[in-house]
């Protein structure tokens, strides 16, 4: 019984990990990580500002 329960699971992850796989595009794929640099990106820059700032004025 616990073996047929573990391949059920199994088999609906394994389908919705394809259903997903097939249905994104490249575009989507290529807006992420573009989207996904610019937010690291910024954060660094603005967690250094902000260490520039709250430096500068603890002297």
């Amino acid at each position: 019984m616990e073996l047929t329960n573990i391949n059920t699971k199994a088999g609906i992850f394994g389908g919705t990990l394809l259903s997903m796989v097939f249905n994104i595009s490249l575009d989507d794929i290529l807006f992420t990580v573009v989207m996904a640099s610019i937010g690291a990106s910024v954060s660094y820059v603005v967690s250094k500002f902000l260490n520039f700032i709250f430096r500068y004025f603890k002297k």
